[in-house]
């Protein structure tokens, strides 16, 4: 068997060209892309116009740019604590339990990730829409609305963004076995005392992974929201239409900042995760 340090040492021209590829297609697919947002951010909207940080400020103080970060917030909040609370009980329950229909609950759970963001925003219109959908009737005469409201946009983000936290903690808890938690029951311990002591302690920097993921994921969410959301100024608009809208009414300078903030938070949540990961690499 080879020598993986040798391998890993090892260079020459095949190794040049791969790197070579591989940054060239970062750079055309990801850093260009991104360069040209954040300049066009900063850049004066015309020749003598003011630009830089000043102007960037402005745009975001613009009470309609302030209502759909507001809106996008609420939105990805709610989400993330849905999607922790349920992500670390689906993880146990996929883990720890044998029952019928587990694969099948697996799969539901990887759903998310192979259907289109707008399929999902249609089928919640379908389900709870008021008047058609199976129970849109039913709710719209208890009082409540689902489509073209707060929960709605929080329904459709969480689904998107769900399978990111229980992707990230079900390994760690295959990894890490049921011998402990054996231990703590044959000691006396409850359920919940199991939980906290010794299962939650084991996969608080999953269930952390998975919770920045999924609010990186829930900030930029497009394709749901906008089939279940108005979509209007004051009126539903999340920060990614925001910028849609900006963008196809020719007022590029806002839709460039809105898509700086995104842009930025993305990042720090890579930062963030990177700094997770690192600790858990040397162990």
């Amino acid at each position: 068997m080879a020598d993986t340090s040798t391998i890993r040492g090892r260079k020459g021209p095949v190794t040049y060209v791969m790197r070579f590829f591989v940054i060239a297609y970062l750079s055309v697919l990801v850093v260009w892309p991104l360069y040209e947002v954040t300049a066009r951010t900063f850049a004066p909207i015309e020749r003598g116009a003011e630009g830089g940080i000043a102007a960037f400020l402005e745009r975001l103080q613009d009470p309609s740019v302030t209502y759909a970060f507001q809106l996008t917030a609420t939105c990805a909040f709610w989400a993330v604590l849905i999607n922790t609370v349920f992500g670390v009980g689906i993880s146990l329950l996929l883990v720890r339990y044998k029952f019928p229909g587990r694969r099948v609950l697996s799969v539901l759970v990887d759903l998310p990730m192979s259907v289109s963001p707008v399929v999902v925003g249609l089928a919640l219109v379908l389900a709870y829409s008021s008047g058609q959908g199976w129970f849109g009737s039913a709710l719209e005469s208890a009082g409540i609305f689902i489509i073209g409201t707060t929960p709605g946009l929080i329904m459709a983000t969480a689904f998107v963004s769900l399978p990111l936290v229980v992707r990230d903690i079900v390994p760690v808890l295959e990894e890490i076995g049921i011998d402990a938690e054996l231990a703590a029951s044959s000691l006396g311990a409850s359920g919940w005392q199991t939980f906290r002591r010794i299962t939650l302690p084991s996969i608080k920097w999953a269930v952390v992974y998975g919770v920045v993921l999924s609010l990186a994921r829930s900030l930029g969410e497009f394709g749901a929201v906008k089939i279940v959301s108005p979509g209007a100024e004051f009126r539903g608009e999340t920060a990614t239409i925001l910028i849609q809208n900006r963008y196809t009414n020719y007022e590029e300078p806002t839709a460039y900042a809105a898509a700086f903030v995104l842009v930025l938070a993305s990042v720090l949540a890579l930062v963030v995760v990177s700094l997770i990961r690192k600790p858990e690499d040397h162990k």
